[in-house]
């Protein structure tokens, strides 16, 4: 059974300006996300509760929610993604 998936502004935007290979490796990436399939792998430490999935050189951060949905909440170049996504999690946790 699938999941459902909910996707990020962040995400959506970010998938956008992409070029065309990447932007499709990105969209059937998440597709298989929903099947659970794919480069999966749980995060620890701070960003303990959140899973990433690899796609190519980017590496997309979601988390599972009830009711079957996976939450699909920030994409970036690998070597960007858990620096900015920790940094914009401290920012909304902070401004709560």
């Amino acid at each position: 059974m699938n999941y459902k998936l909910k996707i990020s502004p962040q995400v959506r935007e970010f998938q956008a300006v992409l070029g065309l290979q990447h932007r499709r490796a990105v969209k059937q990436a998440i597709r298989d996300l929903a099947k659970e399939q794919g480069d999966i792998r749980a995060l620890r430490d701070e960003l303990s509760g959140y899973h990433r999935l690899k796609i190519g050189r980017h590496r997309l951060i979601f988390r599972y929610l009830p009711g079957r949905i996976i939450e699909c909440i920030f994409i970036e170049e690998r070597r960007l993604v858990y620096e900015m996504f920790e940094s914009e999690m401290s920012r909304i946790i902070g401004a709560e």
